[in-house]
């Protein structure tokens, strides 16, 4: 009989408190006046509650890296942002250093709420986040060691090189050109960032190096063009008959497109303004890397 009772009471404080816990999570899931749960915040809507917004960059001058001297994450892409976002309200970016190729991953994760990196916007990365409207459109370059040995000045000549090898970063647009315009993957070496590939061209490891114009440019500045220097002159690729140019822009999950719309807003103002001319100028941007009137929307279209 004690065992029974036991059991019996064991039975009935089970019952009650599986009944309190449904009473306590309903009251916690009305507002005061029992009407339905308040929808969750939104990525803009904490931002701007907060006063700050964590960033995902790579490290990459000009666009986005970490000046040491300063201890300040700066470059094209945070400074933009950073005039953005005091027009919303948000006084702080915070920086969070990814690899280039981790930067899409990394967001979808939450690890941080935007990416200020220079990103290109492509139809592949559209399919995964969300663009801002572009903030820059840049052609490409070419390291190449002192007196361009192999005579290269484009990625073709590099294709119909039996032997050439082209260093690109992880993640970044000169991975699909090289495929596209048909260099072999087996003479494509990928680095995680630029310097190490800068060095790996020094070295002799590989035959020339690839990226941005801009990118080219400020890794030579740093480098004092030891042993290397760049292809002069240098052909854009050129995919579907169209010469290639590069739009960069900030990248979004795809659940914040009230965070992209914000932000469209205020680049459509500041974007070529003498304000945001004086801002880049630092940089090497000039009036000639405006985007015009390119679209998210159009660089999106498969």
């Amino acid at each position: 009989m004690r065992e029974r009772r036991r059991l019996v009471m064991f039975r009935v404080g089970t019952a009650a408190q599986a009944i309190a816990c449904v009473v306590l999570i309903a009251s916690c899931g009305a507002d005061q006046h029992g009407g339905a749960a308040r929808p969750e915040e939104s990525t803009l809507e904490r931002i701007q509650r907060e006063g700050r917004v964590r960033v995902g960059y790579a490290n990459e001058a000009p666009y986005a890296y970490l000046d040491s001297t300063k201890g300040k994450l700066t470059g094209e892409a945070p400074e933009v942002l950073r005039a953005v976002m005091k027009t919303m309200g948000v006084e702080h970016v915070e920086g969070v250093l990814t690899e280039f190729g981790a930067l899409i991953p990394g967001l979808r994760a939450g690890r941080f709420d935007i990416i200020a990196a220079g990103m290109y916007i492509t139809p592949e990365r559209c399919e995964q986040i969300l663009f801002s409207n572009p903030t820059y459109s840049i052609g490409e370059a070419l390291i190449v060691g002192w007196g361009n040995p192999l005579n290269l000045h484009s990625y073709e000549d590099i294709a119909r090189h039996e032997t050439a090898t082209l260093g690109v970063m992880a993640g970044a647009v000169e991975r699909g050109y090289a495929r596209k315009l048909g260099i072999p993957d087996g003479r494509v070496v990928v680095f995680p960032e630029g310097p190490s590939g800068l060095e790996a061209v020094q070295i002799g490891r590989i035959d020339a190096f690839a990226g941005t114009s801009l990118t080219i440019h400020d890794l030579l500045s740093k480098a004092g063009q030891t042993r290397v220097e760049r292809a002069d002159p240098f052909q854009d690729p050129v995919i579907g008959g169209e010469p290639v140019r590069g739009f960069g822009a900030f990248g979004f999950r795809k659940e914040d497109r009230d965070f992209v719309d914000a932000v469209n807003v205020a680049l459509g103002t500041f974007l070529g303004s003498p304000e945001h001319m004086a801002l880049v100028e630092p940089f090497g941007f000039t009036e000639r890397d405006l985007p015009g009137n390119v679209t998210a929307e159009d660089l999106c279209a498969p």
